[in-house]
């Protein structure tokens, strides 16, 4: 059924204006795509912060306990 519908909506268009639509929608899906990516990359970065502060603030104790010592 969902060829069908297509071809009707494709049949009002012509070649070229089909092709505009085509092409904005791959556009607008690498965008999507683009942005699901560069969410995930920050997500990780801002996950990633946290742990490395806690370790340089255990790295810092110790060294300033053996320093007492």
């Amino acid at each position: 059924m969902l060829p069908n519908i297509r071809r009707l909506f494709a049949s009002f268009r012509t070649e070229e204006e089909e092709k505009i639509y085509s092409r904005k929608a791959f556009y607008n899906f690498l965008g999507f795509l683009a942005s699901c990516v560069a969410f995930s990359f920050v997500a990780q970065q801002l996950a990633r912060q946290p742990r490395e502060l806690i370790h340089a603030a255990r790295v810092n104790a110790l060294l300033s306990a053996i320093q007492r010592s």
